[in-house]
């Protein structure tokens, strides 16, 4: 098992909609516990983008740390892209320096 963080932005409209933000971090959350285990959910809240994504300004960001085969991180990129609520994702490997 290796340890690897994600970092997400999730569309700032999803931000006032509480459920589906929920929602959108649970469904991450279940992607991981598939075949991994989740070490920590920080909610960094909505910021200001540093540039414009598909026309916005502001994202709502979630930083999530976990443990997983290495298989894992490709399934959950996949699943990410196609998802219409996440505009920005980042995969890092914590054990590769």
């Amino acid at each position: 098992m290796n340890s690897y963080e994600i970092l997400f932005v999730l569309a700032a409209a999803l931000a006032q909609d509480e459920e589906r933000k929920n929602a959108a971090v649970e469904l991450v959350k279940t992607i991981i516990a598939d075949g991994g285990t989740v070490s920590s959910v920080d909610e960094l809240g909505l910021k200001k983008l540093a540039y414009p994504i598909q026309k916005k300004n502001e994202g709502y960001y979630v930083l999530i740390e976990f443990e997983a085969p290495a298989d894992l991180p490709k399934e959950l990129d996949r699943r990410l892209r196609i998802s219409d609520d996440v505009i920005r994702h980042i995969i890092i490997n914590k054990n590769e320096k």
